[in-house]
């Protein structure tokens, strides 16, 4: 049993002293370690369903059914406002971005189909991040989203108000307020 546990204890130490070493150049320069880094926060992101940053995030738009032609990210996945936001700087932080992740992004968004360049925007969160807003109204997913096409989030109140998804001119749709499920 002995032997396990110093096996086990010998075998973190090695971890640790190659993660330390791994995290730390000649030179300071982590350079070097940022393509990995990156497709590791990608991977996570995917497994977690958690928004990560893109270069350059893209707003589009889909037909959801109840709910018309919404706006939706780069990945089809439906987008929402907070009705707490009454800026473009989010009132959506810890807990609540968990549940509902900020669309990010650390290059200038674009637009697709019927979505607006002129509406597209960004604002600065309080962790420093950049968030895209649309119509002044800072963007968001919702975890209960599995898929492209779930609107799940739609009419939710939840961390003191309510989310609804968004038309191609940035407004509310209160239409569908049922929650959703599937509806591309």
């Amino acid at each position: 049993m002995r032997r396990i546990r110093l096996a086990v204890v010998g075998a973190a130490a090695i971890a640790l002293i190659t993660t330390a070493s791994a995290c730390s150049g000649s030179d300071g320069d982590s350079a070097a370690s940022t393509p990995s880094t990156k497709a590791s926060a990608k991977a996570s992101a995917k497994a977690t369903g958690v928004a990560q940053s893109s270069d350059q995030a893209t707003v589009k738009t889909a037909s959801a059914d109840k709910l018309g032609t919404i706006l939706v990210d780069e990945q089809g996945r439906t987008l929402y406002l907070f009705e707490k936001d009454t800026s473009t700087k989010s009132t959506c932080d810890g807990a609540c971005a968990k549940a509902w992740p900020p669309l990010l992004t650390t290059g200038k968004p674009k637009t697709d189909g019927s979505a607006q360049s002129k509406l597209i925007d960004t604002s600065k969160r309080s962790d420093g991040k950049t968030q895209v807003t649309y119509n002044g109204h800072p963007l968001y997913r919702y975890q209960g989203d599995s898929k492209p096409g779930d609107t799940n989030g739609q009419g939710l109140d939840q961390f003191g108000a309510k989310w609804f998804v968004l038309d191609a001119d940035g407004k509310e749709v209160e239409t569908g307020g049922d929650s959703g499920g599937s509806g591309y």
